[in-house]
């Protein structure tokens, strides 16, 4: 069993438009709504592939309430904790004609002191409920949280015997990396927040001296690296990148991974399966969403080398 935490969660607003043109009007031509957030992307991800996941976090108010119903009407099992504040929105302006996507985030309700511990105690009841194996935390931390609250996650998870992936960005990221997650996935531009550095390696071998454990780094249309604790690691990509929406892509990479972990898969199985789900998700007009067939046609064509 694998469990997501979203602290932050979001309900994801899409507009596609032909062409996205800086201080001009546009026309928009399909509007989608669902729960979002990253931990919860991952959690409809890796239920789209038919692994057992339960998604967790902090919901509220009306938008908390469309969050719950989504995921009950795509089969996704959740179980949140109630805020006080309304759960925020994202924005996703995605263009026909390039395939990019602009996003504007809002940055979500204050969680104080209390809520935070009632996440804490509603994961650590998941964890001895549901005998997880993998804890994937996601995203960003709301407002009135330390910036060291992930490493608080990571020893729960670690003391319920679980790994623990973390995926988050700059204090969020070092802060978490005090309590040694088992897995820190980046990419490229979040690993250079958290280290300063632009180089690859530098950068992972920065986190591993703030206590990362294995590293796997995002680098887009390059594919991934993942530095194994030991010193092993694996460059795994396309052959020639794909246009579409990039924004649940590395969503889709994190549910590939916590699977591998659940299931007992091999590094290099994990990684091949990261840039086909990754890929797949670049596919589809929403994140969260992947198809099986797609990952099934892409699989073939990934190429690996060794570092």
């Amino acid at each position: 069993m694998i469990l997501t935490v979203t602290p932050n969660t979001a309900l994801d607003i899409t507009y596609q438009v032909d062409e996205l043109v800086p201080h001009q009007s546009h026309r928009v031509t399909a509007v989608r709504q669902r729960a979002g957030g990253k931990g919860v992307n991952v959690a409809s991800v890796l239920a789209r592939m038919g692994h057992p996941v339960i998604a967790t976090g902090v919901v509220g108010g009306a938008a908390g309430d469309e969050i719950r119903a989504d995921l009950e009407a795509r089969g996704v099992a959740a179980r949140f904790v109630d805020g006080v504040g309304s759960t925020r929105r994202t924005v996703n302006v995605v263009s026909a004609v390039h395939g990019d996507a602009t996003i504007f985030n809002e940055p979500g309700p204050e969680l104080t002191g209390p809520g935070w511990q009632s996440l804490v105690a509603g994961l650590d009841s998941l964890l001895g409920e549901a005998a997880a194996t993998v804890v994937v935390l996601s995203g960003s931390l709301p407002p009135g949280v330390p910036d060291d609250a992930y490493a608080e996650l990571v020893d729960l998870g670690h003391a319920h015997e679980a790994r623990v992936i973390v995926d988050a960005d700059g204090a969020a990221l070092r802060g978490a990396l005090r309590s040694g997650p088992d897995l820190v996935v980046p990419n490229r531009a979040e690993l250079a927040r958290a280290t300063g550095t632009r180089d690859v390696a530098a950068g992972v071998a920065a986190l591993k001296e703030l206590g990362a454990r294995d590293v796997l780094v995002s680098c887009g249309a390059d594919g991934l690296v993942l530095m194994l604790a030991e010193g092993l690691g694996w460059h795994c990509r396309l052959p020639a990148p794909l246009s579409g929406n990039p924004t649940g892509a590395g969503d889709a990479l994190v549910a590939a991974v916590a699977a591998g972990l659940d299931s007992g898969s091999t590094w290099q199985r994990m990684v091949q399966d990261a840039v086909t789900w990754s890929a797949a998700a670049v596919l589809q007009p929403i994140a969260g969403e992947i198809d099986p067939d797609d990952v099934a046609r892409l699989a073939p064509q990934v190429l690996m080398e060794s570092r």
